[in-house]
């Protein structure tokens, strides 16, 4: 399977070395070449650049990716990249890391394939903190939650 990550920080070197292991073709993006000291399995293809320029994805064997997942640290930029590999180049799965709970909720609801790790580990630590046993993935996605953007001031109707 061909698999193109865009972010080379620990959650992208880690999936890419593992998928690499697997035996999977893999390139792995990333904007800071001195990203690429994390990936020790030389089998990992690495392509310098942002991953909302064509040209990098197009470099990176995006044409022919069976998958695309994007990890950076922004959600803008994941967000936008998965657009791109799936509208642009069909890519037939793709995956968006999204930090901001909201955020990841609603571009699920248009069709775009989100996780946020925030509510993710939120989930996790919660059921920690009360000896719950940890449930699937599923049981932590769409979890109601309030953010500070969500509340109402005190005094405001």
């Amino acid at each position: 399977m061909k698999v193109v990550i865009l972010g080379c920080g620990r959650a992208g070197s880690i999936l890419a070395q593992l998928l690499a292991r697997d035996s999977h073709d893999v390139t792995i993006i990333d904007y800071n070449a001195d990203a690429f000291r994390r990936i020790a399995d030389s089998k990992v293809h690495q392509v310098v650049g942002t991953g909302i320029d064509v040209a990098v994805l197009r470099r990176a064997g995006i044409e022919q990716a069976d998958v695309f997942i994007a990890v950076t640290n922004g959600d803008n930029t994941n967000i936008m990249s998965t657009q791109i590999a799936t509208r642009e180049f069909n890519v037939p799965k793709s995956l968006a890391r999204i930090y901001d709970p909201s955020r990841a909720q609603a571009y699920r609801e248009i069709g775009v394939n989100t996780i946020c790790t925030s509510m993710l580990a939120a989930g996790l630590l919660r059921d920690f903190v009360l000896d719950k046993p940890w449930g699937s993935v599923l049981d932590y996605i769409d979890p109601p939650v309030a953010t500070q953007g969500d509340a109402q001031m005190d005094g405001e109707a």
